[in-house]
């Protein structure tokens, strides 16, 4: 028997894609009706088949600015959505539960005015929401950045619908507390207070896996607050390839040094594979960062291990 939408679910409809990999594409949606979220949230996307319903939660990259939704999915060949979603094409539809969920926001209430954000492949996609969120705040407010948000002091899975939440395929898990006080605001209600940086690590494979490389890079060019930098673990497979090498969570440290970034006034986000997640927390409390301090959310599939920043699957 086929599943009939809710009025938990929006009819949203592929507006755009765009084929990083074979195994990677950005899905840009119309959800169909407005969706609010904050920048870092996830929505969780379903697809129906054989009679059933299958749920994931995939973090928004998008900005709450713009009117669209958008996605950095990773395909999982044996999950039980991105197969699903990497048959989509312009004008397909496809279900969107209506409220987002997650607490992987910007920390702009700790006093700590530093941001050392770490990713690999689609870990990415949240901080690609913050920077465009911060970028349009910047160039309204000349040089004074808005719409970003507090969030609970608690521990969230990106599992709350059901589907998710035994993990049985994959799936994301948010870990760490953002704010004191523990309320939500709406983009734009608050200017960015003082003078806060962010730093963006970004760890691939290769190269061609880095989805939002050059739109970062111009960012990067044009503000006073974002550092970027990608980092390609196997450059052998590449020669032309001149950035930097290494695993992202083997270049943490060097470019905290080099970045001169300090616990007491750094706030550190990690997305993406479960080890990177591990072993950058693992880093930067050597170096001093404290539990508080440090937030994270993994994106993970059972049993497909060594992949990075694997999506929902």
């Amino acid at each position: 028997m086929t599943h009939h939408t809710s009025d938990k679910h929006l009819h949203a409809r592929v507006i755009e894609r765009r084929d990083i990999s074979p195994d990677l594409r950005v899905l840009r949606l119309d959800p169909g009706a407005p969706f609010k979220f904050h920048a870092g949230q996830y929505a969780t996307l379903g697809v129906e088949r054989d009679g059933q319903r299958f749920e994931r939660a995939y973090s928004i990259a998008s900005s709450p600015y713009e009117d669209f939704l958008e996605f950095f999915i990773e395909l999982v060949p044996e999950g039980d959505v991105t197969p699903s979603l990497f048959k989509l094409q312009i004008g397909d539809g496809l279900l969107c539960r209506k409220i987002a969920k997650g607490r992987f926001t910007l920390d702009l209430h700790s006093g700590r005015t530093q941001h050392l954000l770490v990713s690999t492949v689609t870990g990415v996609a949240p901080f690609v929401s913050y920077i465009r969120t911060l970028h349009r705040d910047w160039k309204d407010g000349q040089g004074a950045m808005q719409g970003s948000h507090q969030s609970h002091g608690e521990r969230r899975a990106h599992g709350e619908h059901g589907s998710h939440s035994e993990h049985e395929t994959g799936g994301h898990q948010v870990h760490g507390a953002h704010g004191a006080s523990g309320a939500h605001q709406r983009h734009g209600e608050h200017k960015m207070p003082g003078p806060h940086k962010l730093f963006l690590l970004h760890g691939a494979s290769r190269s061609c896996e880095f989805g939002y490389r050059e739109e970062l890079e111009r960012v990067a060019a044009e503000v006073p607050w974002l550092e970027y930098v990608p980092t390609v673990s196997r450059p052998w497979e590449e020669h032309k390839w001149k950035g930097e090498t290494g695993r992202v969570d083997d270049v943490l440290r060097k470019y905290a040094d080099v970045w001169g970034l300090r616990p007491e006034v750094t706030t550190a986000y990690l997305c993406g594979h479960p080890s990177m997640v591990e072993h950058g927390r693992g880093i930067l409390h050597r170096a001093g960062w404290k539990k508080d301090a440090m937030f994270d959310e993994v994106y993970f599939v059972q049993g497909k291990s060594g992949s990075a920043g694997a999506a929902s699957a």
